[in-house]
């Protein structure tokens, strides 16, 4: 049994069959080389970079870039009505002493978004998730989770 969902406009959208991952926008062939960058990057420091949906082209692209930013700061640049995609890039010391360098897809979806908007990022975020080839999967619904405790917490589920 297929299920379909249909927008508007269907450039860069595909149809979805019985399963749990909706897929509504393809990612930029440049977001895509620029993350394969990002995954392999050397710098030991936090970075981000910051994506969101371009409605008008149906594809997710990449916002903004950031480099020696801290969760708190990553949290500032955030909209508090938007949904957004950062993938961060996090110095995270274990407790044994140990570094890692994890990247963290986070999922911002703050509550008072547009219905509409909800399910495109919603519906995107899977392919996103496979495009950039990523594990590390957390979703927050308000801008105001998003801290260095919230993030060493998921993080420590990872060990």
């Amino acid at each position: 049994m297929k299920i379909f969902y249909w927008v508007t406009e269907r450039r860069n959208c595909s149809t979805v069959q019985e399963s749990d991952s909706l897929v509504v926008c393809d990612v930029d062939p440049e977001l895509k080389e620029k993350l394969k960058k990002f995954r392999f990057r050397k710098e030991t420091n936090n970075a981000a970079i910051m994506m969101k949906v371009d409605k008008d082209r149906q594809l997710v692209v990449l916002e903004e870039e950031f480099q020696d930013i801290s969760p708190e700061e990553l949290r500032s640049e955030l909209p508090e009505r938007q949904p957004r995609y950062p993938i961060y890039s996090y110095k995270y010391v274990h407790d044994d002493g140990r570094v890692s360098y994890p990247l963290c897809f986070i999922f911002s979806s703050p509550v008072g978004c547009k219905p509409e908007q909800q399910m495109m990022y919603a519906g995107s975020k899977n392919r996103l998730v496979q495009a950039a080839e990523l594990t590390k999967v957390f979703e927050i619904r308000s801008t105001d989770d998003l801290t260095e405790q919230w993030l060493k917490e998921r993080l420590a589920f990872f060990r």
